[in-house]
């Protein structure tokens, strides 16, 4: 456990896909080992940015395999095993510990949803198997995580942490209590490490920067703080991982391949990240380029 408490910055990492809509492990190997390169501790595979929820079980197993099997020595190897359904989750928690992994990261039952206790217990089962995240995002659960339901697990032996994306008051409140918290939220994720002692961020901005939010997290510099605002808030002007998906495949990092349901931003959003990553030199940017894109260039799959 002590590694993984002491990892600040975790790169929730995209997957790259091929013209037809398989998973492109070359591609996904040259993510990872920028991602190494740079400093990054860990990352989350098959998570919301990993659109782990577009994948079969069959291949979002085999990406943690993978990544746990080429790795595991170099990042500390999280993945997204969780699910709103219990048995589901146990299942895949337990094979993904199997193939290697170092921690889960686990969501509470969403859509659905169910009580209270029922969220506790559902944690619980997971908790038994190994090390785990968990996982606040009340816009994608519809269910905050609140103070009562994480103080009722924090005590387990393998719960990690949160990764929090209610804000830094409710960081500051469970810091001050002794309860690892990283950030979900990567704009707010340097006054969460530097004001609010934070463990960390969980990012998605280190995909296509990672060198910037690794200084990021090591050192207390608001200037470098204000210049990666505007890119941050540009990575979430559609809903995530629409836009980190097409800074990549701008910059050449990816292949300009989408899994339906999502598509590309706009020429006139494509524009606006344009000018937004232009602000920072090309050493920085994870690819070997820049470009805006035509729509044409785009492929969409089932």
């Amino acid at each position: 456990m002590k590694p993984i408490m002491q990892a600040s910055l975790i790169t929730a990492i995209k997957t790259p896909f091929d013209q037809h809509g398989e998973i492109d492990l070359a591609v996904y190997d040259q993510l990872v080992e920028r991602q190494i390169k740079s400093g990054v501790d860990g990352i989350i595979v098959g998570g919301t940015t990993g659109e782990g929820h577009l994948l079969s079980w069959e291949e979002h197993l085999m990406l943690i395999a993978h990544s746990a099997h080429k790795y595991s020595e170099k990042l500390i190897i999280v993945g997204n095993t969780g699910s709103n359904n219990t048995r589901e989750a146990i299942k895949a928690t337990e094979n993904g510990f199997a193939t290697g992994m170092h921690a889960a990261l686990q969501i509470n039952p969403y859509y659905g949803r169910t009580s209270t206790a029922g969220v506790i217990e559902h944690f619980n089962k997971v908790l038994d198997i190994g090390p785990a995240f968990i996982y606040n995002v009340p816009g994608r659960t519809g269910q905050d995580l609140t103070p009562n339901i994480i103080e009722a697990i924090a005590d387990r032996d393998n719960f990690i942490g949160v990764k929090e994306c209610a804000g830094n008051e409710r960081i500051d409140y469970y810091e001050q209590r002794g309860i690892a918290c990283w950030s979900g939220n990567d704009d707010e994720s340097f006054t969460g490490r530097h004001k609010f002692k934070s463990h960390g961020v969980i990012s998605v901005t280190s995909n296509i920067v990672p060198e910037l939010m690794r200084s990021l997290m090591d050192s207390d510099k608001p200037e470098l703080n204000d210049q990666l605002q505007g890119l941050m808030k540009w990575l979430f002007c559609e809903p995530n991982p629409i836009a980190i998906n097409t800074a990549l495949m701008m910059t050449g990092a990816v292949n300009p391949n989408f899994r339906l349901p999502y598509q590309a931003l706009t020429q006139t959003q494509r524009e606006e990240g344009f000018a937004l990553l232009k602000q920072f030199e090309q050493a920085h940017l994870v690819g070997d380029g820049l470009s805006i894109l035509d729509d044409q260039l785009f492929n969409y799959c089932c």
